[in-house]
């Protein structure tokens, strides 16, 4: 074999260098491109524990923290947010720890290698070259220092800087870095050693609480403040000398004196602060000024301590602000501290007895129903509801009032009727819409007393309603928290029923009107509503005028009724102080008459469009199409015998020896009324006996009970007789009288019951023309 021959067999050791290196180029070509592979793999594999439990706080609308919770690991780890996050704050943070954070991929491979050179060279590990990103994977998941844990930490920041912005990674760091003790994060630090938030921090509060994390146990606020200054102000001359900050800004946090330890988190408003806190999240912006709220806490706390000697011992109250339909105040009892008094209740919040609170709104739809206009008159007299028979709160009766002073004056009959006549149906139906709660699940068992008070409503509720009527009739639903633009409203009144019962709420000369509130103080202009429950447990006022509604409750937690208790003696002269001290110059705006709502005379003693007999009139507001057109037919012309004994209808007038003369129409129940309380008046006089039209035709048929029967009823547990009758078809009402004793007036068709006394009974039913029937029983009581 040839010299040439041996050259070509066998490869040059230039060819053999070169065949290697391309062999080693694609191998780390092919690594290099199996990395990113071998990530996405490992990142599925091994996910970033990144699942923070934060610390629930609540805020005020301007963001101050008024109420904190633990976490379950009983850590104070409050979040804070991105733009709390101030350039101060992210400037100085970034320098002292990672200046170079905003430039590298979670690790700093340069610095990385600068440490292990560090460490081999001294032979011990002195530098450990963590990025801020690194300490981020060490805090969210926190393990023994070793070369292996280090290697997971910069496969964790990897994760971080795959998964989260730099800002955010930022974030994170700042929310769980330690503080000293269970303090964690920037935000918790802030609040409970500077009583502020991070974005208000100064550079020397920023520098000396960045420090801490490193000697958490030999730095402590508070305690150590003379070394924290001094390793505080020698970062502060680092920063000087790498002109991070201007020498005006060094110079002033030099100056600025350590005054720092370590204080209560806020615990305002705790009732509030539990209710918010249900709603969930970490942080929970509320719409509550804290200023009004102080003032208001402060007022409620006074105002009980001066009732102490009544056995009166606590209050609520709630402020919603009707522009916004935000809840600014909320105040949930006079001292929550208090144990014995049960003051960890949340009285806004609790459901209890309203009183006579709700009849606005009943006039309100009776009046958009067409049923009512302020001046219609309305019987105040003894009425009964099979077998359900109120009394007003003073057991009097006042005969014909109108709408408006029955409100004025909450008289309970009235109500009743007006309920009747409405239908408690529709009065349900508009409650539920306004998110009554306990209304809404006890509908079915609900009757006339819901207008009294029996049913259960919260401070809360009432609040939000009384709302609507300063909102033109819209109900909306409270706003607790920040963000929340989704209003839920309803109209549940129109502008002009609205207008019309905010017109009778704003007298001031009215009965409930608070004996106590002296004539010299500042009589807040508002409209205003009172309620006192049955035992007098609960006393109310809600009011309202432009810009707030104020919702007042003053009782017991315990139930215990109180003889001086009531809405307006009690709970009315708090509701004025309030809007003393939140609104005193109220009188600059107020609510004028909606176009919808207009203005015509009316007669004076029914409140109907004037008759030809009508001799007074009044001006009243009314609804056009919706409010009763009826003309008045309270005065009659009658034909009567020249001595005024005997009235003739027209099929038995004579035809000469008779006169016309004009009589009210009076019905029997208020005729009942009129005789007990000794008021005279004028009947017609008794039909002409010989009238047969009248008296041989057409007269009640009584079915229920049965003529000439003798009745047993138990003695303990009497069962009511019912009273049914059959009548001409021109027949609308009927009057039922028990032993010639007026008993009640009722529809034609409907069924009514009475529990009679033990003897004879006589059971007389008379129809709206006159038209008379009488029957007789006889009632035995027996135990059964």
């Amino acid at each position: 074999m040839t010299a040439i021959e041996d050259n070509h067999s066998h490869p040059s050791f230039f060819q053999k260098t070169k065949q290697r290196l391309w062999k080693w180029t694609k191998r780390l070509f092919v690594g290099l491109l199996g990395l990113p592979v071998l990530f996405l793999v490992l990142n599925l594999l091994f996910p970033l524990p990144d699942k923070i439990e934060y610390s629930t706080i609540i805020t005020d609308n301007k963001g101050e923290v008024i109420h904190a919770f633990l976490t379950k690991d009983e850590k104070w780890r409050m979040k804070t947010e991105l733009d709390e996050i101030s350039p101060l704050l992210k400037k100085t943070i970034v320098e002292k720890e990672d200046r170079y954070f905003y430039y590298h991929p979670g690790v700093n491979l340069v610095a990385v290698i600068r440490a292990l050179g560090k460490n081999i060279f001294r032979m011990k590990r002195t530098s450990g070259a963590s990025t801020i990103t690194m300490q981020v994977a060490k805090l969210l998941e926190p393990s023994k220092r070793t070369y292996g844990a280090k290697l997971v930490e910069m496969f964790r920041a990897f994760q971080l800087e795959w998964k989260y912005s730099k800002d955010e990674i930022l974030q994170l760091y700042l929310n769980l870095v330690p503080y000293g003790g269970n303090i964690e994060g920037v935000k918790s630090a802030s609040v409970l050693y500077f009583k502020k938030s991070p974005d208000h921090l100064s550079l020397a509060e920023i520098t000396a609480l960045s420090i801490i994390p490193n000697r958490p146990s030999s730095l402590v606020m508070g305690r150590n403040n003379d070394s924290i200054v001094k390793e505080r102000n020698r970062w502060l001359q680092y920063f000087a000398h790498e002109k991070v900050f201007t020498q005006k800004e060094i110079t002033d946090a030099l100056n600025e004196p350590p005054t720092a330890s370590r204080t209560e988190v806020p615990k305002l408003m705790p009732q509030f602060s539990y209710k918010m806190k249900k709603q969930g999240g970490d942080i929970i912006k509320s719409n509550i000024d804290l200023n009004t709220q102080l003032k208001t806490e402060k007022l409620v706390e006074d105002y009980i301590k001066a009732l102490y000697s009544q056995n009166i011992r606590n209050a609520s109250v709630m402020i919603v602000d009707n522009r916004t339909h935000k809840v600014i105040s909320y105040v949930g009892s006079a001292d929550f501290k208090d144990t014995v008094d049960y003051g960890q209740v949340n009285g806004v919040k609790a459901v209890r007895e309203p009183g006579s609170t709700l009849k606005p709104l009943l006039y309100g739809l009776c009046v958009d129903a067409g049923l009512l206009t302020p001046k219609t008159i309305i019987t105040d007299v003894a009425v009964n509801y099979n077998g359900y028979a109120p009394e007003n709160y003073d057991k009097k009766f006042n005969g014909n009032v109108t709408m408006e002073y029955a409100l004025e004056h909450s008289l309970n009959i009235p109500a009743v009727k007006a309920l009747q006549q409405l239908g408690t149906e529709k009065m349900i139906e508009t409650l539920t819409e306004c998110n009554f709660k306990s209304i809404q699940k006890k509908k079915k068992g609900l009757g006339l007393s819901l207008i009294l008070g029996g049913c259960g409503t919260s401070l809360e509720e009432l609040t939000s309603l009384f709302a609507a009527f300063a909102n033109d009739g819209v109900y909306y639903k409270p706003v607790f928290m920040q963000g929340d633009t989704v209003y839920n409203k309803t109209r549940i009144l129109s502008s002009a029923a609205d207008f019309m019962i905010t017109d009778i709420l704003s007298h001031v000369n009215r009965p409930d009107f608070p004996v106590s509130w002296q004539s010299t103080s500042h009589l807040p202009k508002i409209a205003w509503k009172t309620g006192t429950s049955y035992g007098r447990r609960d006393a109310w006022s809600i009011g309202y005028n432009k810009n707030y509604t104020v919702g007042v409750w003053v009782g017991n937690f315990s139930g215990q009724g109180i003889p001086e208790l009531s809405g307006a003696s009690i709970a009315t002269p708090l509701l004025f102080k309030i809007f003393n001290t939140i609104d005193y110059n109220s009188d600059a705006e107020w609510f004028t008459q909606p176009k919808t709502c207009e203005t015509r005379m009316v007669c004076s003693e029914t409140g109907m469009v004037p008759g030809e007999f009508c001799t007074g009139t009044v001006t009243d507001y009314f609804i056009p199409l919706i409010s009763s057109s009826i003309v008045c037919n309270n005065t009659q012309e009658v034909m009567v015998s020249p001595d005024e004994k005997i009235s003739y209808c027209r099929y038995c007038a004579p035809e000469v020896g008779y006169k016309k003369k004009l009589y009210k129409i009076i019905a029997p129940d208020l005729q009942n009324y009129f005789k007990e309380n000794g008021i005279a008046f004028e009947m017609i006089p008794l039909h002409n006996p010989n009238c047969e039209k009248i008296f041989k035709e057409g007269a009640p048929v009584i079915t229920s009970p049965t003529n000439g029967t003798e009745y047993y009823i138990s003695t303990k547990d009497p069962e009511p007789i019912a009273l049914t009758c059959e009548t001409a078809i021109d027949v609308n009402k009927v009057y039922w009288y028990i032993n010639n004793k007026f008993y009640k007036a009722a529809d034609a068709k409907s069924k009514q019951f009475f529990i009679p006394d033990e003897g004879p009974v006589k059971i007389s039913c008379t129809d709206d023309k006159g038209r008379n029937r009488d029957i007789r029983i006889n009632v035995k009581k027996v135990d059964l």
